[in-house]
């Protein structure tokens, strides 16, 4: 493990270079890896770690959705896609790969097969920091570990196929074996990352769920929505409004960002456009600093998890989801965005 320095401050990391593929597959080519859930992150990390060479099987229900998708994956019931419960059986590590709310439904029966010398492997520090709300408290002869890719499975994948890595973070929450480092860092290759940095479960969850709800997904999407209807109500275009607003953001600017870091961003940008971003940005940061504060007390106050417990565990949950998500996809902003996305160059070839 190396100490790389991020701004001032050391951390631990693990590259490719100082992990190889071979070495990661040499570590676990004794275990049998289960990847319990084909939803969100399932179907990315199992179908790199089969490309990789790993001995994996996929564990969901039967007549399923997603168990039709696994599947169409590739994926051959009664060889390499089982039920959970079998899959569970089978395993000598196993991924737990559902959702907070399915994790909880699951756990009397993933705890059944959890024997001693197994490896319980997340990739969010959820259910088992907030385990008094969620009741997964994991046997002590067992490894439990944690793989969390900065990004969807679907990111995961597509920069996997394309030769690239995303970065993921690991923790180490117990160590029965004395093997703990060196499966977690193993299945952080074998899923794809591009380098793993060291983290703790308790602080995985702090990050990603205040991430989530601020510049990742909800933050973006309010300040979307503010400058685009400001723009609007000012008598510009919905075309004018969209591409000000997030396609420019999007397609032009966060590539640069991505490439080199926001001093870049700005340097290749005009004089005006960097004189008004030097000018407003810390306006925006003490405006919404208390939005975010407020976020982070929520967050490790376990409020946020509750509520994501009590609201995806209704009956009705993915019927609400669906009308939310249509309340989105129905506005504006967001119709004007599909026809912005059709116009691309590459869509209109």
């Amino acid at each position: 493990m190396a100490k790389m320095n991020f701004g001032g401050v050391e951390e631990n990391v693990v590259t490719r270079e100082e992990f190889p593929l071979a070495k990661a597959q040499e570590t676990l080519k004794d275990e049998t890896i289960a990847v319990l859930g084909y939803g969100v992150q399932g179907p990315g990390q199992a179908l790199n770690l089969r490309d990789n060479g790993f001995n994996v099987i996929v564990g969901q229900r039967k007549n399923s959705k997603s168990w039709d998708k696994a599947v169409a994956d590739g994926w051959v019931p009664g060889e390499t896609l089982f039920e959970l419960e079998e899959a569970c059986e089978k395993a000598t590590i196993i991924q737990y790969l559902l959702s907070d709310a399915g994790q909880i439904s699951l756990w009397p029966t993933v705890k059944k097969h959890l024997t001693p010398g197994k490896a319980l492997y997340f990739s969010h520090g959820f259910a088992v920091t907030y385990k008094e709300r969620t009741g997964i408290i994991p046997p002590e002869d067992v490894d439990v570990i944690l793989v969390a890719p900065k990004g969807s499975g679907t990111s995961l994948r597509r920069m996997f196929l394309e030769g690239r890595g995303l970065n993921s973070s690991f923790a180490i929450f117990q160590d029965a074996t004395g093997k703990a480092k060196d499966r977690v860092v193993a299945l952080g290759i074998g899923v794809g990352s591009g380098y793993l940095f060291e983290t703790t479960f308790k602080r995985e969850v702090y990050s990603d769920l205040t991430g989530e709800r601020g510049t990742l997904m909800g933050a973006i999407q309010g300040i979307f929505a503010a400058q685009y209807e400001v723009l609007r109500k000012n008598g510009h275009t919905p075309s004018e409004a969209f591409n000000e607003t997030v396609e420019e953001l999007t397609q032009s600017l966060m590539p640069l960002v991505a490439e080199n870091g926001m001093d870049w961003m700005y340097a290749n940008c005009s004089t005006t456009a960097q004189r008004g971003a030097l000018d407003w940005w810390k306006k925006f940061r003490d405006a919404t600093q208390p939005v975010f504060e407020e976020l982070y007390s929520e967050v490790a106050a376990g409020n946020e998890a509750q509520r994501s417990i009590d609201s995806n565990s209704k009956s009705d949950y993915r019927v609400k989801l669906e009308g939310e998500l249509k309340e989105l996809h129905d506005s504006e902003m967001w119709k004007a965005g599909a026809t912005v996305r059709q116009l691309r160059p590459e869509n209109n070839g």
